[in-house]
């Protein structure tokens, strides 16, 4: 699909603040209403606007530590790669998940409520796995930056 400045645009105010009005993105971008209703539509239904949702506080909500952790796992099998995503895929906690290259071979963002609930989260979802063969983990001291914004 192809993007316009004016697609561009819609899509950089949404990102900040998807909240704005059909009028707010109408007059900053110069264009209609009716057309900007028409654009949107186009951009969900092309999957271009992926999914729409409220950013929630972690610590609001009991979530006090956050984790970065590399895992690799004892074969490249396909099958295993996709039980893996799956298990991975239900699992609350995980935030994001990265099939990557290098050394490991996915790399999560993970929150707890404390130590005892990330160890009960290690537990069920890497010992218990045979085709875990190592995990790595870092304690996120600070939320320096978060955001799935593009630059656009």
């Amino acid at each position: 699909m192809q993007l316009d400045n004016q697609d561009l645009h819609i899509l950089k105010i949404l990102q900040s603040d998807v909240r704005k009005s059909i009028e707010y993105l109408a007059q900053e971008v110069g264009l209609s209403t009716a057309s900007v209703q028409r654009r949107l539509k186009r951009l969900r239904d092309n999957q271009v606007i992926a999914k729409e949702v409220a950013i929630v506080s972690p610590k609001a909500v009991g979530q006090h530590m956050s984790f970065i952790i590399s895992v690799e796992l004892e074969r490249d099998h396909i099958n295993h790669l996709k039980e893996f995503k799956t298990r991975i895929k239900k699992e609350s906690r995980v935030q994001q998940c990265y099939y990557v290259t290098g050394e490991a071979d996915f790399m999560l963002i993970v929150t707890a409520t404390d130590m005892d609930d990330f160890e009960r989260f290690t537990q069920s979802l890497f010992y218990n796995d045979s085709n875990v063969r190592r995990f790595k983990t870092s304690v996120v001291m600070e939320r320096t930056k978060v955001g799935l914004e593009l630059a656009l």
